[in-house]
């Protein structure tokens, strides 16, 4: 029942990522502006080219916080991602992992049964 429930959890967070995908790519030229705003302000030498690049980023970050689908879309990416991560680490809760020595002959072995498969 558990895994039914990720399962919708997943599918609707899937739905929702693909019906804002727009949002997204609002949100990802949203960023761009920003960090170019803080790139060009950290390499500028003059008083006026730092103000323009503070513009620049603060331009950025309204349009960023404006953009409260794009963050919804985040989020869904966010879940969907512990979901995926969750049902991957549920698979690998039953294997047991074993220290190889520094033994050579050990070693030798190990490999001589890997290439035997």
């Amino acid at each position: 029942m558990k895994k039914f429930g990720l399962f919708i959890i997943g599918i609707v967070a899937g739905i929702t990522i693909l019906c804002s995908l727009g949002a997204l790519s609002g949100l990802a030229v949203s960023a761009a502006i920003l960090f170019a705003g803080i790139h060009f302000y950290v390499k500028s030498n003059s008083t006026f080219s730092k103000v323009v690049w503070v513009l620049v980023a603060i331009a950025g970050i309204l349009t960023a916080t404006a953009n409260i689908p794009g963050f919804i879309g985040l989020a869904a990416i966010a879940i969907l991602w512990l979901i995926i991560g969750r049902g991957n680490n549920s698979d690998k809760s039953n294997i047991f992992f074993t220290q190889k020595k520094d033994d050579p002959f050990t070693n030798f072995e190990n490999q001589w049964h890997e290439l035997t498969k």
